[in-house]
């Protein structure tokens, strides 16, 4: 492909960490070469770190803040790889680690004619099919993450794990509730916000818990099956 001057497409690493951008430029559309989203999202694979309780996601953003739309998704096309990405309601999609479309350097490309988009490894907590989240669960889950995000950027190591943050769908009905030893419960406010911070979008039904003084033995349980679970680091 070559590469024209005008700038279309860049790949930044997550919100919490010291930003590695990389540039891509296409003649036309929007494009990011697959070997530059390789190497970012392949420190996950390669991260030797407990993450059993995490999952690793390739989001898109729209760099001019504009919302990606319905139907949004990007394709992997190359000279014998053609592979369609279907984007979630928060911009994600699983990143295919596929040795012929690195060699060939196939392009990532989205369905959004004229839009530059930027790229963002994102790290979450795997979400349960039960719906219900043991505190020492999150706990765990949330050292892992930030274990991992130490090890792409040494800067992180003042950070803490201070809680997580349940992202919901829009049109269904979004919450949780604590659920103590003891077997009382209260439910947990329902805010609106960003998923991931530095999105644009801040209307997602967002339920955030903090560790605290939390007993290792209280769950958290969720109504729906939340978008994504992400951790949250001070």
């Amino acid at each position: 492909m070559r590469a024209s001057r005008q700038l279309v497409a860049a790949f930044a690493w997550l919100p919490a960490v010291a930003p590695a951008v990389v540039h891509a430029e296409a003649p036309a559309g929007e494009w990011v070469s697959y070997r530059d989203a390789y190497r970012a999202m392949v420190q996950f694979e390669k991260y030797g770190g407990p993450k059993n309780l995490l999952q690793s996601q390739l989001q898109v953003q729209s760099r001019d803040h504009a919302g990606l739309g319905e139907g949004a998704q990007l394709t992997l096309t190359g000279k014998t790889t053609q592979l369609n990405l279907p984007l979630d309601a928060l911009g994600r999609t699983v990143f295919p680690l596929q040795k012929a479309a690195y060699d060939e350097n196939a392009a990532l490309v989205l369905n959004r004619k004229g839009m530059p988009f930027v790229l963002r490894p994102q790290v979450t907590i795997a979400p349960r099919a039960d719906g219900q989240y043991d505190a020492a669960d999150l706990r765990t889950a949330c050292a892992q993450a930030l274990g991992f995000v130490r090890y792409v950027d040494a800067s992180q190591r003042a950070r803490q794990c201070a809680g997580v943050r349940f992202v919901f769908p829009k049109k269904e009905s979004a919450g949780a509730r604590l659920r103590h030893a003891d077997g009382a419960e209260q439910a947990l406010p329902v805010t609106a916000g960003a998923a991931f911070s530095g999105d644009p979008d801040e209307g997602f039904p967002i339920v955030t818990w903090r560790f605290g003084t939390s007993a290792e033995r209280a769950q958290v349980i969720t109504y729906n099956a939340p978008l994504a679970i992400v951790p949250i680091f001070e």
